[in-house]
């Protein structure tokens, strides 16, 4: 069995920088607006860019792991906590893209002619943009305590301890294999096996 000492370090980080990254643009995103103010669309589409981006980290990280082939690994403690955060991270691109539609609309109106109509039009634009930019901001919080709870669950006892322990005592979120499922050499047997049919 290769040894990947280490390798459940190095996956940790990998989960702690990603968590760092959404952070840093939920930061990001809360400094831009206020309960009177929003961002500007030149603001709110770096945003967007960035957070679809993240969105696609997370998917790129999963299949990465989901194609490895390694029989001394298990990446499903990994995949999990991935697989977790995209739920959130999902729902943030969500949000912020309905919030993005609104200031679009802001945009494009925001020299027309202050009709009653447009007031109302332009109020309620308002009221869904901070909606989505708070239902974002949350979700990206979701997505960084996400990250950062499975980081800190994934078990880091290298391969060779692992194999000196006994089945029962193995850590369920190991990302190490003791030993590679070997191929059967042998047809497998049913336990139970109807008997011949005759012919009458």
């Amino acid at each position: 069995m290769t040894d990947h000492t280490g390798l459940a370090g190095l996956e940790k980080d990998e989960l702690y920088a990603m968590a760092r990254e959404f952070e840093g643009l939920r930061a990001e995103i809360l400094g831009s607006y206020t309960s009177r103010s929003l961002p500007d669309l030149t603001s709110a589409s770096h945003h967007l860019t960035t957070l679809t981006s993240l969105v696609k980290d997370v998917s790129d990280a999963v299949l990465f792991r989901a194609a490895d082939t390694d029989p001394g690994l298990d990446f499903g403690p990994v995949i999990l906590a991935y697989t977790s955060a995209a739920d959130p991270a999902g729902h943030a691109l969500a949000s912020y893209t309905e919030a993005f539609a609104q200031l679009g609309f802001l945009r494009r109106y925001e020299e027309g002619r202050p009709t009653p109509d447009l007031q109302d039009a332009r109020r309620a634009a308002f009221a869904v943009s901070q909606d989505g930019l708070d239902n974002a901001v949350g979700k990206l919080e979701e997505t960084v305590d996400s990250l950062r709870r499975s980081s800190d669950r994934i078990d880091g006892t290298p391969p060779r301890v692992l194999a000196a322990l006994s089945r029962s005592s193995l850590p369920a979120n190991s990302i190490y294999r003791v030993t590679a499922k070997a191929a059967a050499s042998s047809p497998i047997r049913l336990a139970f096996a109807p008997e011949p049919r005759h012919a009458r």
